[in-house]
Order: C-alpha cells, then sequence, then structure tokens
C-alpha cells in the first residue's frame, strides 16, 4: 500500500443505489481461538512491552453461503457481545447469496480469511541509509519477520497471509536477475506460512515506475502504457519466471499475483481512474496485455504452475478497474484457476482518507446506509461481475485506518463495526478479504495495525474478533 490511496471514485459515491439483503450466515464456533492484548488499544512499539493478557474469543466462520438471499433488508442487533473494554461487535444477519459450485469459488471459500505482512518485504527506497540487502525487509515496518509472528497470525484465526513483495531493488543486469540472498529470505518467510498449511499470497509490489520521474530508478519496470509496454513486459516476464522457477513444486496453497495496483502513477488518474479517458483506456489495455503475459510465463514454467491459482487486477487493483467495460481476464490454459484481485478502503473517507482532510469521517454505524452503502454496492456490483459466473474475487487489501481526534479518544468502536459489516456483507456475496496491518499503531500517518509484531501482541483484539464472527 502506497502513502496516498484512492478509495472508490467520487461518481461512484453519487451514483449509488442501496441494495440490502438480509438473512443470517451459518456459523460455527472455534473455542481454540485465543487473543493476546496488552490491555491498552494504542500500544505501540515505544511503550513499554507488558504481560499478555488472554482473551478467549469466538471464530466464527461462515460455512456454507450457498443459500440465495430472500428478503431485502438488514438486521442489525446489539448482541451484548461486551469486550473487556466496553467495546461491542454488531450482530449482521445477512443472507448469502447463491454461490456457484465450482472448484474455483470452494478453492477460493477455503482461503477464509487473510492478513497482510505489510510494508515488510514491500519496503523500497532509491537511496537506503543502510547497509545490507535484507534491511529492506525491515525498513519500513521497524521488525524482522519471525515464524512466531506467522503462528500468532494463524492462531487469531487468519488462514490467509499476503506477502507483498518489491523486486526491484534486488534486480541486476539487463534480464533484471534477482538476488539469491532476496529470493531466499522471501522464500524462507513463505514457508513459515506454508507449514502451518495457510495460504500465501505473493506479487511484485512497488515496481511500478513512475513517467514523470523518467530515470529516478535508472529504467523503467512497469508502466501501463504503449511507450513502456515493452519494457514493462521485459521486466515483469523475466521476475516472474525466476519466482515460478524457485517456488514451481509448491501446491496450491501458494498463489502468485502478477501487479499491485498497476496505474499511471504521476499523473491525475493515478488513484481516479476515468473510463472515458484515453489515457485510462490505454492503461487498461496495457494491463490486459501484461496480465496475459504474467498467465503465459507461469503457465510455461513447469511444476505444480500450470494449474496453479493466479490473482489478476485490473487498473490500480480498483474496484473501477476490475468493473471496466475493456477489463478481461487473460486466455488460460488451465481451467478455473484465475481469480480477480482487488483493493478497496471504502468509503475512502472513513476507511482511508486523512484526519486532517476536509471531509474526513471517523465513525462508522452499521444501520447507517449513508456508511455501508458504497460498500454494498461494490460487494454487490462484483458477485454481478464474477461471483455468480463461478469466478472468485479477492479483496485482498482492505481496512480503516485509525483516528484520533485527542489523546483519550479513537475510533475503535467504529473500527470494529466496519470490521464486522465489511466482512459480513463480503461473505455473503462469496468474496474473501485480506486486512492490510502494516504494523504502524501510533503515528501521524496510515495506522492499520494489528498485530504489534514486536510484542506479539493483538492491539486491537475486538476489530480481529470483529474480523472473525461473520
Amino acid at each position: 500500500m502506497d502513502i496516498i490511496r484512492k478509495g472508490a471514485t467520487l461518481f461512484l459515491c453519487l451514483a449509488l443505489l442501496l441494495t440490502g439483503c438480509s438473512g443470517k450466515n451459518s456459523r460455527k464456533t472455534d473455542e481454540n481461538l485465543v487473543i493476546e492484548t496488552s490491555g491498552n488499544n494504542n500500544y505501540t512499539s515505544e511503550t513499554e512491552t507488558k504481560e499478555p493478557e488472554e482473551l478467549t474469543t469466538e471464530n466464527i466462520i461462515s460455512e456454507d453461503i450457498t443459500e440465495e438471499a430472500t428478503t431485502e433488508s438488514i438486521d442489525v442487533v446489539d448482541n451484548g457481545d461486551v469486550s473487556n473494554y466496553g467495546y461491542v461487535i454488531p450482530e449482521l444477519n445477512y443472507a448469502s447469496k447463491n454461490i456457484p459450485d465450482n472448484q474455483s469459488m470452494k478453492f477460493a471459500q477455503g482461503m477464509k480469511i487473510g492478513w497482510n505482512l505489510g510494508n515488510t518485504f514491500d519496503g523500497y527506497t532509491d537511496n537506503p541509509w543502510f547497509e545490507g540487502e535484507l534491511l529492506y525487509e525491515s525498513a519500513w515496518c521497524g521488525i524482522i519477520t519471525t515464524p512466531e509472528m506467522i503462528k500468532a497470525v494463524k492462531d487469531a484465526g487468519f488462514n490467509t497471509i499476503r506477502i507483498p513483495v518489491s523486486w526491484h531493488n534486488h534486480v541486476s543486469g539487463e534480464d533484471y536477475v534477482i538476488s539469491e540472498e532476496w529470493m531466499n529470505r522471501v522464500q524462507e518467510v513463505v514457508d513459515y506460512a506454508i507449514e502451518l498449511d495457510m495460504y500465501v499470497i505473493i506479487n511484485t509490489h512497488h515496481d511500478i515506475f513512475s513517467g514523470n520521474e523518467q530515470g529516478s530508478l535508472g529504467q523503467c519496470f512497469i508502466y501501463p502504457s504503449y511507450e513502456y509496454y515493452e519494457t514493462s513486459k521485459a521486466y515483469l516476464t523475466s521476475v516472474w519466471t525466476q519466482i515460478s522457477e524457485r517456488f514451481k513444486d509448491y501446491d496450491e496453497h501458494l498463489i502468485f499475483e502478477s501487479m499491485n495496483e498497476p496505474r499511471l502513477t504521476g499523473t491525475t488518474y493515478e488513484w481516479w481512474m476515468d473510463a472515458y479517458s484515453d489515457e485510462c483506456n490505454e492503461a487498461v489495455d496495457c494491463i490486459n496485455m501484461l496480465n496475459q503475459d504474467f498467465v503465459d510465463v507461469v503457465r510455461s514454467s513447469g511444476g505444480n504452475n500450470p494449474e496453479r491459482y493466479l490473482l489478476i487486477p485490473g487498473y490500480c487493483s480498483s474496484y473501477d478497474g476490475a468493473t471496466h467495460i475493456n477489463f478481461k481476464l487473460p486466455q488460460d490454459t488451465a481451467k478455473d484457476k484465475l481469480m480477480v484481485v482487488v483493493h478497496a478502503y471504502t468509503p475512502y473517507s472513513f476507511a482511508l482518507q486523512s484526519e486532517q482532510d476536509n471531509g474526513s469521517e471517523s465513525t462508522f454505524d452499521v444501520s447507517d446506509s449513508t456508511d455501508t452503502q458504497e460498500i454494498e454496492y461494490i460487494m454487490s456490483s462484483l458477485y454481478d461481475k464474477y461471483i455468480s459466473k463461478g469466478i472468485p474475487v479477492i479483496i485482498d487489501e482492505f481496512g480503516a485506518r485509525r483516528k484520533t481526534s485527542s489523546a483519550d479518544m479513537d475510533n475503535t468502536q467504529a473500527r470494529i463495526n466496519y470490521a464486522a459489516y465489511y466482512i459480513a456483507i463480503a461473505r455473503a456475496n462469496g468474496i474473501i478479504c485480506c486486512w492490510w496491518d502494516n504494523n504502524s499503531f501510533n503515528s501521524e500517518g496510515e495506522d492499520f495495525g494489528l498485530l504489534n509484531r514486536a510484542g506479539l501482541i493483538w492491539s486491537y483484539p475486538d476489530i480481529v474478533k470483529a474480523l472473525m464472527t461473520y
């Protein structure tokens, strides 16, 4: 995730129609979920580490989302589930839509819910202040990944981990040869999760070249325009050839994601796509071609890669890009092994916008349609375009940043409401989601952290519980 993130387009917000549904997911309780908490939701790595207090919660996951919705309303009920801190997880009764019973949809449902190892292997810089290639891993998040961290994620109920990886600081020569040291370290952390029987997503993350900063990285990596298509193809296919070779013997628990948020960086269209712009339509066409190049490389690389599940993004990995009339999934020699990937920090005013900006919102009410309608519209639209046709959709980045107007006031309850609602409506539509966790808790920027990695403490256990409830 970049310093600035787009939400849904502005015109979408004006055009939304509330389309509700209700009912109740089938649920099961896993009494083995234990969430550790410091007793302080504002815990950061700078504060004194406290002995964790065990808080046992329910890990409630939908087992059956194949029943067709029969009503057009949502029931919001205070379920009386009050945490040690006085927070309440809203009870949301949603009827699941009809989910196709094909192999790929079953696979996606097995991923359940995911967590991002954000600001870690995706960290990059053109002017490193450190010596040692492996220090890129901790340059942004301040800590090296350990097996214990990944186990904490698994034990909390997450079944999928996304490991974003930037490669351009670790390649050399005209053929973009990846550093053995860097590749080995990425593989080591992938193995931490694979050994726990988790699903793992790896990608090419901050490898997007800015056309307005030519030469800042020394060469072009990925940029979706006709001018840069050939150089983008050369980089993307070289990197994925090497990744595919290294991981070819891994089973289907390892998923490849072609690109992260491919977009026209440095332009007015970077975060806000204009469907009628010639430049944006050219970018969509180039992204289609690059996605096809990615699929062709992976499928031809041997091992288990001819049948591996692959994630395909549209423009900027956005909802707009995935539903653009000219976006198309690549041709594939494997049957039903492509999944659409979307990032949706929505509504933008609550989930991502800085509280210093005009229009920023710090509250989220599950019973207020002005708060929920954009999420519901996006989920329903993705269902109609993809899920209903048996094509999985993975929202592998979402979340709501911490906002506070004073030292003793924050928006934790609002984020709990948001997490519960977002997952409830996503699951009802057959969509799998991964929370963006950047290990940031008390900064002036984007605080999406849930797991404080230094102390292996869930700083917001009730947000985690809300994510697991539906």
